[in-house]
């Protein structure tokens, strides 16, 4: 299947906390690359980019992470480079939850080491397409060598902002995610850019961070949180508001893990914020969940 058309990929102007997460990320497939070719062997965990600091969804100080610990199974990892599940910042599998099909073309925003886009070719087959977009350039270098090892010819890895999607109008059949859209700074434009690309009747089927009641103001300004994927996440009737208001139908929420004292506690080792506070502000509060929503048919 030949390219689509993009747009322009620099449409959106950078923001401080687009620059941070670009940054951590970055650090993130940094690590990874030059852990695998200097033959470590790298924790499961993606969330340790460097000692003493904290990583994409938590510490850097223990090789278990609750929120991206145990998200694939070892039936679905077979023949995906160790590079790409070395690198999987998510808080859930989307690729279980997209109902995939044969030459469908799927598209996981904030795509990362690339997995999920892996995960998603083999299901949509030859005739099929699926394509990645991430904005970090150390992210997509380390998802086309893991293309590459996966012998993958039916993959494309783009470089953009999930505000500013490089895609057509009415060009995917499956949006998919793996807590990403929490960090977004504008995320009624992401959603309303989702909504753009994919064709009437396509599928929108994330993992993300999902907030139940109020959250305090200190832990929204925090940026390793922000970075931990935890004080970006929309409240979870918010979300299932904006995915309505941008057009979307039939939006609900799964939730899948509900995280506590001693996840919250976890999350916050090595970040230099206090756990006991912080952790009592998060604990229930958070959860990972399944978003779906679809695209009505008479929608241009």
């Amino acid at each position: 299947m030949e390219s689509l058309t993009r747009r322009d990929p620099n449409a959106e102007p950078v923001s401080p906390l687009r620059d941070a997460v670009r940054e951590r990320y970055g650090l993130a497939a940094r690590r990874v690359a030059e852990g695998t070719a200097a033959g470590e062997t790298l924790a499961a965990s993606c969330c340790a980019p460097a000692e003493g600091s904290s990583g994409c969804c938590g510490s850097s100080t223990t090789s278990w992470d609750p929120i991206t610990v145990n998200l694939y199974d070892e039936g679905q990892a077979a023949g995906i480079p160790a590079e790409a599940l070395l690198a999987s910042l998510g808080c859930g599998n989307p690729t279980a939850l997209a109902d995939l099909h044969e030459g469908e073309t799927v598209l996981d925003l904030g795509s990362g080491g690339g997995i999920d886009v892996l995960l998603s070719a083999k299901r949509v087959g030859p005739t099929g397409k699926a394509y990645g977009l991430d904005m970090t350039d150390e992210m997509l270098a380390l998802a086309n060598e893991n293309t590459a090892k996966a012998g993958a010819t039916n993959v494309e890895f783009l470089k953009g902002h999930i505000e500013a999607i490089p895609l057509p109008d009415a060009s995917v059949d499956v949006i998919i995610s793996n807590c990403v859209i929490n960090l977004s700074g504008d995320k009624r434009k992401t959603l309303a850019e989702a909504f753009r690309v994919l064709k009437p009747g396509g599928r929108f089927a994330v993992s993300d961070v999902i907030v139940r009641g109020e959250v305090p103001a200190d832990v929204r300004r925090n940026m390793e949180l922000w970075m931990g994927c935890i004080a970006g996440a929309l409240e979870e009737q918010e979300f299932l508001r904006l995915l309505r208001e941008v057009g979307f139908a039939h939006a609900s929420i799964e939730p899948t893990r509900i995280y506590s004292v001693d996840d919250a506690t976890t999350l916050l080792q090595g970040t230099g914020l206090d756990p006991a506070y912080f952790a009592r502000q998060i604990d229930g509060k958070f959860l990972s969940g399944f978003i779906r929503a679809t695209k009505p048919t008479g929608t241009p």
